[in-house]
């Protein structure tokens, strides 16, 4: 996309051990455009205060941008009303508020629930946590080898007790982007509602959450150039009315009096017990406006050549095997090298300034699926360039010499 994007990340100019920095870690988090930090900065220096119930004008002032800033969530993707958006730490907050107040309302012994052999950690941990509790089962969608969910086993997989789906729109390892919209379609079959782990999505994809028609879907900020800590959990709000609130304390509560239960604010406050991340939420707004003015065409456009490129350039390097080749993919290459060690190919790589992930990325059945105890990730964005895929390609022949 040019160098005028990356003159946007301040971070990109970085040296690292003599080297300029080679950023290819952003499955686990972008790096943020000036006018991100700079929204971050400008908030505490000029509106920095506790939001909601504040009559002063700082109060004001926050809760305005605060109240905004969810509206600009709402509207870019494009949500019924701003009601449904519920500010939370990140997506793996959002799936725990969905287990703990969809999951004890809804889920019983002998239900069960429809999860992808592709999650995250994310979204597995919290329904076992739960499921030891209240004794339903959890069935599992497989992939095949080249990274696709099979539909079919799928389809099977429904019973009169089955409860929820749950599916990543974007595979964090593979970067299989999943027909998310198929898979609602089906389970709304079946009368069954869905939640979409969108963490690896936004930055990639348009999300239109009424489109999708999914009941829920959840964001992090930091993986689509915005801060860390901040995300969003959208749910219908036909749903949200009927579940219990997540966490209890200040800003979630009408009136509380000892001796009775309490009556809680409504949507979408009952379900943000405590003070907000309010610079989280600033920043995150300008990251969404952020994407907004590079527009998901050209990004888009960009991270394919990306993959192309990677994609061929990568495949000459001997014993290369790369995991995930859907046709339908973001720019992410795990990869394996011969017998090399992932945490050796890190940490060379490493010494040479170019930053990927190694390990299970929290994605231990992927791993399973392969038989392999971890892999080495490469993951793109709009401000890689194809002479960064070119670095890494030759510092991995250099690895392949040395090993030989």
């Amino acid at each position: 996309m040019g160098a005028d994007i990356r003159e946007q990340f301040p971070l990109l100019k970085e040296k690292v051990n003599g080297h300029s920095l080679i950023y290819m870690d952003n499955a686990a988090t972008t790096q943020k455009p000036r006018r991100v930090i700079d929204a971050i900065t400008r908030y505490y220096t000029h509106e920095n205060a506790n939001v909601h119930r504040g009559v002063h004008v700082l109060s004001q002032r926050a809760t305005d941008l605060f109240e905004k800033s969810r509206e600009e969530v709402r509207a870019f993707i494009n949500a019924r009303s701003s009601e449904e958006i519920i500010f939370v730490r990140g997506v793996t907050e959002a799936i725990n508020l969905v287990a703990s107040s969809f999951g004890r309302s809804n889920l019983s012994e002998g239900d069960n629930i429809i999860l992808t052999e592709m999650e995250h950690h994310a979204n597995i941990v919290p329904w076992q946590i739960l499921s030891r509790e209240l004794k339903f089962s959890i069935r599992v969608i497989p992939f095949s080898d080249k990274g696709e969910l099979d539909l079919d086993a799928y389809k099977q997989s429904f019973t009169s007790r089955t409860r929820l789906v749950g599916a990543v729109h974007v595979s964090n390892v593979l970067g299989t982007i999943n027909p998310v919209k198929e898979i609602t379609v089906i389970a709304h079959e079946h009368g069954v509602p869905v939640l979409i782990d969108g963490a690896q999505s936004l930055a990639h994809e348009k999300i239109d959450v009424q489109e999708l028609d999914c009941d829920m879907y959840a964001l992090s900020a930091h993986k689509a150039y915005g801060p860390t800590g901040i995300g969003v959990l959208y749910v219908k709000k036909k749903h949200l009315e009927t579940w219990p609130p997540y966490h209890g304390g200040g800003e979630m509560i009408e009136e509380v009096e000892f001796g009775k239960y309490p009556t809680f604010s409504p949507l979408p406050l009952r379900f943000e017990a405590g003070t907000p991340n309010v610079s989280g939420v600033t920043g995150f707004a300008e990251a969404l406006r952020f994407i907004n003015d590079t527009g998901y065409d050209a990004i888009q456009k960009h991270e394919r050549d990306l993959l192309d490129y990677g994609t061929n350039t990568l495949s000459s390097i001997p014993g290369m095997r790369i995991f995930g080749e859907s046709k339908n993919k973001t720019a992410i290459f795990s990869f394996l090298i011969k017998d090399i060690h992932p945490l050796d190919i890190g940490s060379f790589l490493d010494a040479r300034g170019i930053a990927i992930r190694t390990g299970h990325h929290c994605a231990m059945p992927v791993m399973k699926h392969y038989s392999i105890p971890g892999m080495a990730r490469a993951s793109l964005t709009i401000y890689n360039t194809r002479e960064e895929l070119d670095c890494l390609a030759d510092s991995l022949f250099d690895l392949v010499k040395i090993f030989s």
